[in-house]
Formats: structure tokens, sequence, C-alpha cells
């Protein structure tokens, strides 16, 4: 018997049918897989994505931030952004605002808010100051230095933990001093080889960062803070002998801590011997020539501060020079 084609044919397509459909079903667990594995990456960029547009409108702990983080953290729970974001909320949330009267005339570098007569006619000043709920404090620093550990290479993270720190203590930066000499000697150990985001590392980066709080320690104008100013100073030029920065700083030091007028135009002598333009060195030896009423010193610096200054000091400084 001759056998049917159009059945074997059928046949045929049904075999192909069901390869067909092996292979679409293959490809479509293959396809689910794909999904499953990138869905956690996909997620976390989302979250991102939210967070960030959250904290551009309503701050580090506006409403929905804490959520948006609990979700990250759920698909991406070692995301230093998202760990950076966790710090950054529950440290804004440890803060709070009082105005308090103080019996000084400046505060963490600034003037009071407000300035009244008590009962006995004496004037009183106001300032505003931050004050921080310890627990909530820890456990911002917690989340923080669990995304340093994820990256330690990066520098501006360690700044950020230096900030908090710097925040934290306001008049008494001990433990803020402390963390920024030991990252000055682990500097010197990896030979500068930071990360930080946008810039490009180098000697130079390195000490304006860190020049950045020794001008915040000094700005603070606290008998703690001028000696935290005047050992990261010190700490930063034993390694860098040739940053006039910080050799400017030490004069200052000893010019506005110390009243010590000798030992502070000593160092900036120093300075203007390697930097004759140094304008701070300048500014401050007119100063001090000034203060010890010698008229012969201040003429020559004031020569020197025309040279170098613009504008209203410029004009400033040539008028007394005339006057001399």
């Amino acid at each position: 018997m001759t056998p049917d084609r159009t059945g074997v044919k059928m046949i045929a397509m049904g075999k192909n049918l069901i390869r067909n459909i092996a292979a679409a079903a293959v490809l479509l667990a293959l396809s689910a897989i794909a999904r499953a594995q990138d869905a956690p990456e996909s997620r976390a960029k989302e979250y991102a994505e939210r967070y960030n547009l959250l904290v551009s409108r309503l701050g580090d702990d506006g409403v929905g931030v804490e959520t948006v983080l609990n979700n990250w953290a759920a698909v991406a729970p070692d995301d230093i952004d998202m760990l950076t974001g966790r710090f950054r909320y529950y440290f804004a949330k440890s803060q709070r605002t009082e105005v308090v009267s103080k019996d000084q005339g400046r505060f963490m570098g600034a003037g009071p808010v407000l300035t009244l007569k008590d009962s006995t006619g004496n004037m009183v000043n106001y300032f505003q100051e931050v004050f921080y709920d310890d627990s909530l404090y820890t456990l911002s620093v917690k989340y923080l230095d669990r995304a340093i550990r994820e990256d330690s290479d990066r520098l501006d993270l360690r700044l950020l933990k230096a900030t908090a720190l710097v925040a934290y203590e306001k008049e008494s930066p001990d433990m803020a001093l402390a963390y920024l000499e030991k990252l000055a000697d682990e500097n010197v150990l990896v030979h500068g080889a930071w990360e930080y985001p946008g810039l490009e590392m180098s000697d130079t980066l390195f000490c304006d960062l860190i020049q950045e709080y020794c001008y915040t320690f000094f700005n603070i104008g606290s008998k703690g803070s001028y000696s935290a100013f005047y050992r990261l100073s010190g700490k930063m030029l034993e390694y860098y002998p040739d940053a006039v920065v910080f050799m400017d700083n030490l004069g200052s030091y000893y010019l506005v801590a110390e009243n010590d007028f000798k030992t502070a135009r000593k160092y900036y002598d120093r300075v203007l011997k390697k930097v004759p333009d140094d304008y701070t060195a300048i500014k401050n030896s007119v100063l001090i020539a000034r203060r010890q009423k010698n008229t012969k010193q201040e003429k020559k610096y004031l020569q020197k501060l025309v040279e170098v200054s613009t504008g209203t000091e410029k004009m400033a400084a040539e008028a007394r020079l005339k006057a001399l």
C-alpha cells in the first residue's frame, strides 16, 4: 500500500512544531532568568533616580526618602550611594537647631543672631546652635562606615566622615582632628592613590582639601579648634614642606591664638623666601608691624601689599603708605 504523503507531511510538521515549542520554551526560560538577574540592578537604578529626585525637592530627610532608601536597600544592600543616602538621612534627622545665649562674641565662627539687654542692663548674645540626637547620629555614621568599607579608596567618603565629626564636636574637634591626622598619614602610605568622583587626584588637591578643614578649625575660633588648626597644619607641613599654605597657617596660629608676633613673623618670613608675593604672609606682616608700631617694617610690607592686592584694599594700602 502506498503511504499517504499528506499524512507523512503532517507528522513531520508536528515534529517541527514540537521542536519549535521546546526551543521557544527554552528561550523564554533563559529570558526569564536574564530578567531576574537584571532586575535588582535595574530596580536599584530606579530607586537611585527616585531618591535623587526626592532629595533635590525635599532635602535629605524629606517625606518619602526613608521608604525609597528601604526599598533600595532590599535590592542592593551594599550599594555605596544607598549607604551614603542612609547616612545623610539619619544625620539630618539627628539635628535640631536652637537659639541659645552665650557669654562670648562669636560662636562657630559666626556672630550672634540677636543681642538683647538682660534685666541688669548687660548685653546678652544669642546664637543658633545645632544639637544632635546621639543615637541617630551614631546610626548615621555606621552607614557611612559601611560605605567606606565597601570602597576604602574613596576620599570623598572619608572627608564626608570628617565633616560629620567636625559638625558634631563643634568647638572641641578632638575626634575630627585624630581622623584627619590619620588620613594624612594614610595618604603618604598609599602615595595619594585615592579616588574622588569628578576630580583628578594629586598632591595639590589633597593639600587643598585638607586646608579646607584647617580653615574651618581656624574659623571656629575656640581654644580647641585653634589647637586642631595648629596640629593638622604642622602634620601636613611635615609631609609637604614646600606647601607654604601650611606654613602660613602656623604663622596665623601664633599671630591670632598666641599673640606671639615674633614667632608669627618668622613663619611669614619663611613663606616670603619661598613665595615673595604670598598674599597672606604680606597682609599679616603688615598687621604685625602696625601692632608693634614698627613704621619701617610697615612701609616695607605695605609696598608689597600694593603690588599683590587690588581694588579698595590696594587703594587703602596706598593711602596708608602715603600717610606714613
